[in-house]
């Protein structure tokens, strides 16, 4: 039983590990603000989440109790990551940061200043028809 045990942390220690590994190799090599953001706030969450959950696992085979205090720290994680990615976003909008032209999903901002721009070079005659 002990073996298998040893099996399950070493198994959800190797994934935590991975997709720690993972996050941060996505937060150095993604070239602008809005995709390095998704490293951190995804794989590095999951990534805590394997190491932690390892960590309930390896301590409740030991101790014969499971130690419920240590998920409240993936629980706050989960919960706190997002939000603050969240902000960061709104933050970097708000401050127009830069994109890379390989971003796919362009910030708001950028759409609203874009159609802004040609909104003011539309032909008056258009009446808002658009070319298909």
């Amino acid at each position: 039983m002990q073996t298998v045990i040893e099996a399950i942390v070493c198994v959800l220690l190797l994934l935590g590990s991975a997709f720690t590994l993972i996050g941060a190799i996505g937060l150095a090599r993604l070239p602008d603000f809005y995709m390095r953001l998704h490293g951190p706030t995804k794989s590095t969450t999951l990534g805590v989440g394997g190491v932690v959950l390892a960590s309930v696992v390896y301590f409740s085979a030991h101790n014969d109790f499971a130690s419920l205090h240590e998920v409240l720290i993936p629980a706050f994680l989960f919960l706190t990551a997002p939000i603050s990615a969240h902000m960061l976003t709104k933050a970097g909008i708000q401050q127009r940061v830069a994109v890379s032209s390989v971003t796919r999903g362009r910030p708001d901002a950028a759409r609203a200043s874009a159609s802004g721009h040609r909104a003011q070079n539309a032909d008056p005659d258009d009446n808002g028809a658009q070319d298909s």
